[in-house]
């Protein structure tokens, strides 16, 4: 049987409504700050960006991938959402395990091959997962972003 949610929208005190907004921003803004740290900890490996060893950049982009995923994990909904809208900040959480997933194979492969395995060796399967969770943010925060743009035409 489906949930339905009443037609009417709960309300807010604009205190409520104020503190909720500002506990939202905080909270993207410590995504984007691990997402951050994701990119800068994948890109200098792949570009070789700079001469310092591989370690580093694994645990930059382990940090990156954890705190992407806290940040995903608190919750910020708003009470007038859509149900649609709660399920897709909940794939954002996923897209956090898929860094998460691939901090760990980074570690595992590093650990298995060590530096003589060359560094596109150790972070091949990294890569893949580091593809998989951004294709699914982007695909996320688009359908969010248009999920919010129908919800207010239509209120």
């Amino acid at each position: 049987m489906k949930k339905r949610r009443s037609a009417q929208p709960a309300t807010l005190t604009p205190e409520e409504s104020a503190r909720r907004e500002s506990r939202l921003k905080k909270i993207e803004n410590t995504a984007t700050f691990g997402l951050l740290l994701v990119c800068v900890g994948m890109a200098a490996p792949l570009f070789n960006l700079m001469n310092v060893p591989s370690p580093i950049f694994m645990w930059i982009f382990a940090a990156g991938a954890l705190i992407f995923t806290v940040a995903r994990l608190c919750n910020v909904a708003d009470p007038a959402d859509t149900l649609r809208i709660r399920r897709l900040r909940r794939l954002e959480f996923w897209a956090g395990m898929a860094f998460c997933i691939a901090s760990g194979l980074w570690f595992y492969n590093y650990q298995r091959l060590g530096s003589f395995g060359g560094s596109l060796a150790v972070i091949r399967p990294t890569v893949v997962f580091v593809i998989a969770g951004a294709a699914i943010q982007v695909i996320a925060a688009w359908l969010i972003h248009s999920a919010r743009n129908k919800q207010s035409s239509q209120s």
